[in-house]
C-alpha cells in the first residue's frame, strides 16, 4: 500500500479529487466511481476505498441535495419512492464483506458500465422529454424504478458507491421528469445511499478509514461539491469533461478486470 505521504498528501490526488468533486457535483452526482477509480489506481486496500469513497459521497451529495431543495428542484416525496427500496438494499451491501478478488472483480464491471453510462448520458438528456401529467406516472412506471432502486442500492453499498451514475441515466431514459428534477432526485439518492452503506460497513465491522488521515481529500470533495453545487460552471464544456473522466473510469476499470479475472 501506498504510504501516507503519496497517498493522502500528494498534490496530483487531492487535485484530482477537487476536479471530480467540482464536475460530478454539477450534474447532480457524489463522484464515488471515480473516487474508486483514482484509489485503485493508487494501490489502496479494497476495505478503505469502500469507506473513503462513501464518505466523500455523503458530504458531496449533501451539499447538493440541499442546494437543489433550497432552489425548489428537489421533489422529496417523489424521489422516497425510489430511495427507499434501495436503502435497505444499501445498507445490506455494505455489510457484506467480500474477498479482494471478488470486490474488484464487480468493482471492475461497475466502473465499465459507469463509464458507458456517463459517456451517453447527453444522448439521454437530449432524448428525454418529460411528463408533466402526474396521472402518466404509471404503475408499471413505479414497479419499473422499484426494482430498479433495489439493483442499484445494493450494488451502491457492496462496491461503495452512491449510484447516482446509474440512477440518473435510467430516469432521464424513462423520462420520469426535466433535468435538473432529476439532478435532484440523483443527489439525495447517493446521499442517503451512501450513508446507508456506510452504516452497513459500521455495523458489521467493515469500516476501515482514518478520518483524520484522509481529512485533506475530505475539505477537498466539501470544496469542490460546494462550487459544483453553487457557481455557474457553464463556460466549461461539460459533455468534454463527462467523456475524459469516461475515459478515466473506463481505464481503471478494465485495468482492474485485467489484473484479477484470470482467463
Amino acid at each position: 500500500m501506498a504510504n501516507f505521504y503519496t497517498l493522502y498528501m500528494s498534490i496530483e490526488i487531492i487535485i484530482l479529487f477537487f476536479i471530480i468533486s467540482v464536475i460530478y457535483a454539477s450534474v447532480g452526482f457524489g463522484g464515488g466511481s471515480s473516487y474508486l477509480a483514482v484509489l485503485t489506481l493508487v494501490g489502496m486496500s479494497m476495505p478503505m476505498m469502500r469507506s473513503i469513497s462513501l464518505i466523500c459521497n455523503i458530504i458531496v451529495s449533501l451539499g447538493g441535495a440541499y442546494a437543489y431543495w433550497k432552489h425548489g428542484f428537489l421533489n422529496i416525496k417523489k424521489s422516497l419512492f425510489i430511495t427507499l427500496f434501495s436503502v435497505p438494499m444499501a445498507f445490506i451491501g455494505g455489510s457484506i464483506g467480500l474477498k479482494a478478488e471478488m470486490f474488484f472483480i464487480l468493482l471492475g464491471i461497475s466502473l465499465i458500465v459507469a463509464a458507458v453510462f456517463l459517456f451517453f448520458e447527453n444522448a439521454f438528456f437530449s432524448t428525454a422529454i418529460f411528463v408533466t401529467d402526474k396521472d402518466d406516472f404509471h404503475v408499471k412506471n413505479r414497479v419499473f424504478h422499484a426494482i430498479m432502486g433495489i439493483f442499484i442500492g445494493f450494488l451502491s453499498g457492496l462496491v461503495g458507491i452512491g449510484g447516482g451514475i446509474f440512477l440518473s441515466p435510467l430516469l432521464h431514459f424513462t423520462r420520469w421528469d426535466n433535468a435538473k428534477n432529476i439532478a435532484a432526485t440523483a443527489s439525495f439518492f447517493i446521499c442517503i445511499n451512501s450513508i446507508s452503506g456506510l452504516a452497513g460497513q459500521c455495523l458489521n465491522h467493515r469500516f476501515d478509514a482514518d478520518v483524520v488521515g484522509v481529512l485533506p481529500l475530505l475539505i477537498t470533495v466539501f470544496i469542490g461539491g460546494q462550487i459544483g453545487n453553487h457557481v455557474s460552471i457553464s463556460w466549461l464544456n461539460l459533455q468534454t469533461v463527462r467523456q475524459l473522466t469516461a475515459g478515466l473510469v473506463m481505464y481503471a476499470g478494465i485495468n482492474i478486470l485485467l489484473n484479477y479475472v484470470k482467463i
